[in-house]
């Protein structure tokens, strides 16, 4: 009898591509990731003997964990293919622990990108579970248990409940919130420039900015400066002094790495971290190609690694030089050097295959995971081609003791630019000049002076982060791993609400900024940017084997524990309130401020004999509404209550009756059979959308408002509305319907 083998992944859609390579003799099954953690209902970690950590199934994968014993019993062997990193390298072990297999029989592969070639390649050698990589593993979560699971508490008792703090998303926090006050504090300067619009012998006519005067730096801070020196030019012959020529390369950026991914994908997608996360997962993973069946399209996407094989180097430059010719391809393949952390094991995030153009997966992607499929396809094959060459020229203008400059450059030979673009985070920081035409100019030529034109300007602060800019940030800092980012970004914007996003930018809130200055005086180096950064250096040596996981844990705990009981004697309950010298206007005590579920507010000390209450900015809290309804739990009057996600109706016997339902808008839901009604909701970015009540038994959703008018072409029950580009537009919410109406937006 043929022996057979058990191959265990991490998601069900890998088992589908994997499974085609292999035959019979192998059966492939899904963890749904890890099946064993530490419990959520308490610490789980031994402080006092050597930081045991107390693993136990996860709930959830009991049913999971129970079908790979099943099919433990039919195999002889295990196989343990989880994905390339610390954390798949985990998952197995935890595996290997709760699976009845001898160890001799239990292996480790792996493989960058999940095609027939590199699948079989890896079942060709074979290696055992890496335990050193389980313990950098082991010793970042022992480290985030004890100090999430120690802050956390200290936060809901002295802040407000639902908080939580983190050895990485803190520190990203604070920087957020240090930006914020930066930029709170900053004051403008004023200074000026003056710019000479300039005729030679030949076009075109161009422009010169005034670089020195006297030999000196120009520094022009006032109007009246900057109109002294116009006035001194007044009648002065512009005279060209010297012009330089010269030729600029720019070198294509290396292929992504996680982080670089994530940030070009904000930039020029205006994608999350997450959403790209997870579109880059599903492409990983394996999309469905026709005949093809599932095929995973990239390599592996959680890597700091630019290392390329010379297989897919090759292909590259075939590809290269049969479509832009053979100047377009390097002599030799370039060489991308890695940050001094990189795991070199791993490769850039590449296409599997050069041959699957992003124009001929058109039908079978979405249209979002088309977009990131091209982002990569494009940036690798750039990355291997040559570089741009550009034709500059400066030239120097004398008029009287002022030396005027204009500066040009013209793109030569397009090389890689031929493909692909590197965005870049704030395209207006070049000067104003930089690219100004410049004319064919003779050392000495004498100019026309057409007009010269003073611009005001003032110092900028520092711009606030998108994600994309704090991606970059965290990665030089050495902050946490790229492949957390966007797990990071998700708790601090959506989950905590200690940061808010409007469009691409970052704003800390005011509960981020209160819990930043709660945890910096008691929590030194959990908020300090350079102790997490060596943090993650200690994990790095852990894996190499050059450091012991407990010992890393015990110098971390023995100084982190004094600080948490000073923290618990001595931090100020933000919940008691803050006195002010505000006046109670109902019973003439003081008001205190205090912090609610949604920011602070003023609160009568004298409550609850009192219950005056107001918003920090002088405007009614908003109370609750009555309405004409009875709870049809306990029969008690239902009223409206104002929510985070807008208004909604509850029952007023809360929280002995926990009983909600939406505020409906009265439009009837379209989809045939459904007796729900729209209503109006927020999203957790703030965009409002409109849904149905039946959810989740109806997932119909709408984004635009609603209007209850009989579409007048094909008769749908109502139309939708939306402002765009100063006029109202209207169009039919059924698909397939061409209506559409159009009107100023005018105030009646």
């Amino acid at each position: 009898m043929a022996k057979r083998s058990l191959v265990v992944v991490e998601s069900p859609t890998k088992v589908k591509t994997i499974q085609k390579y292999l035959d019979s003799t192998y059966t492939v099954k899904a963890s749904m990731g890890h099946v064993r953690d530490l419990p959520k209902s308490k610490l789980g970690v031994d402080t006092k003997k050597g930081f045991r950590p107390q693993y136990v199934i996860t709930p959830s994968k009991k049913k999971v964990l129970d079908e790979l014993k099943k099919a433990a019993e039919k195999a002889d062997t295990l196989y343990v293919a989880t994905d390339p990193d610390r954390e798949g390298e985990a998952i197995g072990w935890h595996l290997a622990q709760e699976l009845p297999f001898a160890k001799k029989n239990i292996y480790r592969i792996t493989f960058n990108e999940i095609t027939e070639r590199a699948v079989k390649a890896a079942f060709t050698k074979p290696g055992k579970i890496d335990l050193k990589k389980v313990d950098a593993q082991q010793a970042r979560r022992v480290l985030d248990r004890l100090v999430g699971y120690s802050l956390s508490p200290l936060l809901w008792d002295k802040v407000q409940r639902g908080l939580s703090a983190g050895r990485v998303q803190s520190v990203a926090v604070r920087l957020i919130v240090d930006r914020e006050r930066e930029i709170q504090a900053f004051r403008p300067d004023e200074y000026w420039s003056l710019h000479a619009r300039l005729k030679a012998k030949r076009p075109p006519e161009f422009v010169a900015t005034l670089r020195e005067i006297g030999g000196e730096k120009v520094s022009l801070s006032t109007e009246d400066a900057t109109r002294a020196v116009m006035a001194g030019l007044d009648g002065a012959r512009f005279a060209v002094k010297s012009v330089t020529r010269g030729e600029r390369r720019k070198n294509p950026a290396p292929p992504f790495i996680t982080s670089t991914l994530q940030q070009e994908a904000g930039r020029k997608l205006g994608f999350t971290a997450k959403k790209t996360m997870m579109l880059a997962q599903q492409l990983y993973e394996g999309i469905e190609i026709g005949d093809d069946g599932a095929v995973g399209l990239i390599t592996y996407m959680r890597t700091d690694s630019v290392r390329i094989s010379a297989e897919a180097q090759e292909e590259a430059r075939r590809w290269a030089r049969g479509r832009f010719g053979a100047e377009y391809v390097p002599d030799t393949p370039p060489v991308y050097k890695s940050r001094g952390s990189a795991q070199e094991a791993h490769e850039a995030i590449r296409p599997s295959e050069i041959s699957r153009q992003p124009r001929g997966l058109g039908r079978f992607l979405t249209k979002d995971q088309l977009a990131v499929y091209r982002l990569i396809w494009e940036r690798f094959l750039a990355s291997q081609m040559t570089p741009a060459v550009y034709d500059t020229v400066t030239a120097d203008v004398e008029a009287g003791r002022c030396l005027f400059r204009a500066q040009g450059a013209i793109l030569k030979f397009k090389g890689f630019t031929a493909l692909y673009t590197e965005s870049r985070e704030d395209d207006a920081t070049a000067d104003d000049d930089a690219e100004s035409p410049v004319p064919p100019l003779d050392e000495g030529e004498i100019l026309t002076l057409l007009g010269l034109d003073p611009k005001q300007h003032f110092t900028q602060p520092p711009p606030r982060f998108t994600e994309a800019s704090l991606i970059k940030v965290l990665e030089e800092l050495g902050i946490g791993r790229p492949s957390t980012y966007a797990s990071i970004l998700g708790t601090i914007i959506n989950d905590r609400g200690y940061v808010r996003r409007d469009r691409r930018t970052l704003f800390a809130t005011e509960l981020g900024m209160t819990v930043t200055d709660k945890l910096k005086p008691y929590f030194p180096e959990i908020m300090d940017v350079e102790f997490t950064a060596q943090m993650e250096d200690s994990l790095d040596r852990i894996e190499e084997g050059d450091q012991k996981w407990v010992d890393t844990v015990r110098t971390f705990y023995e100084r982190f524990k004094p600080d948490l009981a000073r923290a618990e004697k001595e931090m100020s309950n933000e919940k008691a309130g803050e006195e002010t010298s505000e006046i109670c206007p109902e019973c003439g005590k003081l008001l205190l401020a205090r912090r609610g579920r949604f920011g602070k507010f003023l609160a009568c000390s004298a409550y609850p004999e009192c219950r005056y209450t107001r918003n920090i900015d002088g405007s009614e809290r908003a109370e609750d509404e009555a309405t004409n309804d009875q709870c049809p739990a306990c029969g008690k009057p239902m009223v409206i209550k104002h929510g985070r996600f807008g208004k909604f109706i509850a029952c007023s016997g809360y929280p002995d009756c926990k009983t909600t339902k939406p505020i409906t808008t009265g439009i009837a839901c379209p989809e045939t059979g459904c007796a729900g009604e729209l209503t109006e909701r927020r999203s957790r970015r703030g965009r409002t959308f409109y849904s149905c009540s039946a959810y989740p038994n109806c997932k119909f959703v709408v984004w635009q408002r609603p209007v209850a008018e009989a579409c007048p072409k094909c008769g749908a029950s109502f139309v939708t509305e939306r402002a765009a580009r100063g006029r109202l537009v209207r169009t039919c919410v059924r698909e397939g319907c061409d209506f559409r109406q159009e009107a100023d937006l005018t105030v009646a």
